[in-house]
C-alpha cells in the first residue's frame, strides 16, 4: 500500500491509496460544478430521484435499526466498556464534549433550516392534513422535531462507538472507519476492501458537508444584505466562502485542542443567548404552549412517522423531507462518527451513547421548538407573511427576514450572523480534520493530521462549495448528500457486525 511521509519523520504519514482516488474524484465533482453547473444539476436531479424513489423505504429502515441498536449498546452487556485505561478520565470535560459534538455534528443546519422548516410544512404539510389549518401548524412545529432529534443523533452514534473502540481499545493506529469494519470483511483482498471503503467515507464527508456550507453561504449572504443593504449577488458569496475558510485558518494553527474546542465553545455560548432572548423576549407563552403541545404529538405518532413512506395516495412529502434527512445525517455519519470517536476517550459505551442521544436531541429540539414556535407566531399572528415571502424568494430570504424580525432589531441580527458564522467554519474545519485523518496512516492519539493535508481538504470543500453557489438550486444542494449517503448503508451494516464479533471475542462478562 502506497504511503508518504511529509514535513519529518515524526509526522503522520499520508496513505496515497485512499488520498488519491478521494482527492481525484473529489476534486473533479467540483470542477464540474464549477464550469458545467447546469450539467451536473440535471445529473444530480436524476440520481436523488433514482436513490429517494428506489431506497426510501430502506433509508426508513434504518433509521429505526440505528434507535435499536443504540438502544441495545447503551443497556446490554457490553455497557460498561470504557474506551481506554480502566481508571483513564474522559479527555475532555462534559461541556467541551457536548459543544463539539453539536457544532460537528448538526448545528450549522440547524441555523438555516430552524426558522423556515415549519414554513414549508404549514404550506405542505403531510398526512392529508389541510395546508395553512390550526392542525397544519401544531404537525409543522412538531416535524421537525423528529428530523432533527433522536434519530440524527442514533446515526452518529453508531458510527462513533466502533470507531472509539478501535482507537482506544484495540490501539489501531488509524482514525478511519474502514478500520472498525475490520473483523466483518474476509481475509482475502481485506486491504483493498478497506482503501474503498475509505474512499467512499470521505465521499460522503465532502457529500454531507458541502450540502450544509452549499446552504449556509447564501444563507449567510441574504443575512448581510438584510444587515446592509448590500446587493446579494455572487461577488458576495464568494467573500463569505473567503471568510469562511480565514476563520478555518486561525483554527487550524491552534488544532482539536486549542482550535475546533474553542470555535465551537464559542458558539455554543452565543446560541445559548440567541435562544434566551428568542423565548423570553419573543412570544414566550405561544413558544411554551406549542413545544409542549408537539411533545405530545412526537410521542404519539414518532413510529409512524419514521416508518411512513405514503405508497396509497404516493405523495413525495416522505422522499422529499423524511428521507432526505435521514440520507443527510448518513453522510454526515461517517464525519461525525469518526470526529466523535477521537473525542470520547475515557469514557464508557453507555456513555457515548446516551450522551451523544440526550444531549444532542436536548440541544436541537430546544432549538428547534423556539425559533420554528417564533417563525410561526410572526406567520399565525400576521407580522409577517412568511408563506408569501417564501413564495416570492427562497429559504435563505425567508431566514433573513425573520432574523430581521428578532428582538432588538439590527443588534440581534448581528448576533444571529456571527452565529452563523462560526457555526459554518466550525463544520468546515472539523470536516477537513477528519477528512485529513482518514488520508493519514499510523497518526497518534495526541497528533494532528498534517496541516498542508488539511489545507487540501479545505480547498476542496470550498470548490465544491463554490460549485453549489453557482448552480443556485436548492435541489441540487440537497441532492449530493443524498447521493453521496447511499454507499454508507452497507458500510453502517459491516461497522455494527464488526463490533459485535470484536466484543463477544474480547469482553468477558
Amino acid at each position: 500500500m502506497y504511503e508518504y511521509r511529509l514535513m519529518n519523520d515524526t509526522s503522520p504519514r499520508f496513505e496515497l491509496s485512499v488520498f488519491i482516488p478521494a482527492i481525484f474524484i473529489t476534486g473533479l465533482i467540483g470542477l464540474g460544478f464549477v464550469f458545467a453547473s447546469d450539467f451536473m444539476t440535471s445529473v444530480t436531479a436524476k440520481a436523488r430521484a433514482m436513490v429517494t424513489t428506489n431506497w426510501g423505504w430502506l433509508y426508513l429502515l434504518f433509521g429505526l435499526f440505528a434507535l435499536i441498536y443504540c438502544l441495545w449498546l447503551s443497556l446490554g452487556r457490553f455497557s460498561d466498556v470504557k474506551f481506554g485505561a480502566p481508571d483513564e478520565a474522559p479527555e475532555f470535560s462534559t461541556p467541551h464534549w457536548v459543544s463539539m459534538m453539536f457544532t460537528a455534528g448538526i448545528g450549522a443546519g440547524l441555523v438555516t433550516w430552524a426558522f423556515g422548516e415549519p414554513i414549508y410544512y404549514i404550506q405542505s404539510p403531510p398526512m392529508g392534513i389541510e395546508p395553512l389549518s390550526d392542525k397544519a401548524y401544531e404537525w409543522a412545529h412538531m416535524y421537525p422535531l423528529i428530523h432533527w432529534g433522536l434519530l440524527p443523533w442514533a446515526f452518529y452514534a453508531v458510527a462513533a462507538v466502533p470507531i472509539a473502540y478501535g482507537l482506544f481499545v484495540l490501539k489501531q493506529p488509524y482514525l478511519r472507519i474502514s478500520e472498525a469494519c475490520d473483523a466483518a470483511l474476509p481475509k482475502r483482498g481485506k486491504s483493498r476492501l478497506k482503501t474503498i471503503i475509505d474512499i467512499f467515507i470521505i465521499l460522503g464527508i465532502v457529500a454531507g458537508t458541502t450540502t450544509s456550507l452549499g446552504i449556509g453561504v447564501p444563507l449567510l449572504s441574504a443575512l448581510v444584505t438584510e444587515l446592509t443593504g448590500v446587493e446579494d449577488n455572487f461577488v458576495m458569496k464568494f467573500l463569505i466562502l473567503a471568510v469562511l475558510v480565514l476563520i478555518f485558518g486561525v483554527s487550524i494553527f491552534r488544532g482539536l485542542k486549542r482550535g475546533i474546542q474553542m470555535l465551537a465553545d464559542i458558539n455554543m455560548a452565543l446560541a445559548g443567548l440567541l435562544l434566551f432572548i428568542l423565548l423570553f423576549v419573543g412570544p414566550t407563552l405561544f413558544i411554551l404552549n406549542i413545544s409542549v403541545n408537539s411533545l405530545g404529538l412526537m410521542l404519539d405518532n414518532f413510529f409512524r412517522i419514521i416508518l411512513w413512506t405514503d405508497p396509497v395516495t404516493g405523495s413525495t412529502f416522505p422522499l422529499d423531507w423524511t428521507v432526505f434527512y435521514w440520507a443527510w445525517w448518513w453522510a454526515f455519519a461517517a464525519f461525525v462518527g469518526l470526529f466523535v470517536a477521537r473525542i470520547s476517550r475515557g469514557r464508557t459505551i453507555r456513555q457515548v451513547v446516551l450522551g451523544t442521544i440526550l444531549w444532542g436531541s436536548l440541544g436541537t429540539i430546544g432549538y428547534l421548538a423556539i425559533a420554528g414556535g417564533y417563525a410561526l407566531h410572526l406567520q399565525k399572528t400576521g407580522v409577517l407573511d412568511l408563506t408569501q415571502i417564501l413564495a416570492q424568494d427562497d429559504l435563505y430570504g425567508l431566514t433573513a427576514k425573520i432574523a430581521g424580525h428578532l428582538p432588538f432589531g439590527k443588534l440581534s441580527l448581528t448576533f444571529f450572523l456571527i452565529v452563523c458564522l462560526i457555526f459554518y467554519a466550525t463544520t468546515m474545519d472539523s470536516a477537513a480534520y477528519i477528512a485529513a485523518s482518514v488520508c493519514s496512516k499510523e497518526i497518534k492519539l495526541d497528533q494532528d493530521p498534517v496541516l498542508s493535508l488539511r489545507i487540501i481538504w479545505v480547498g476542496i470543500l470550498f470548490l465544491m462549495t463554490l460549485g453549489t453557489v453557482i448552480s443556485d438550486s436548492l435541489d441540487t444542494v440537497m441532492s449530493i448528500t443524498v447521493i453521496g449517503s447511499l454507499p454508507l448503508l452497507p458500510i453502517v451494516m459491516l461497522m455494527c457486525v464488526s463490533l459485535n464479533r470484536q466484543l463477544t471475542q474480547n469482553v468477558k462478562t
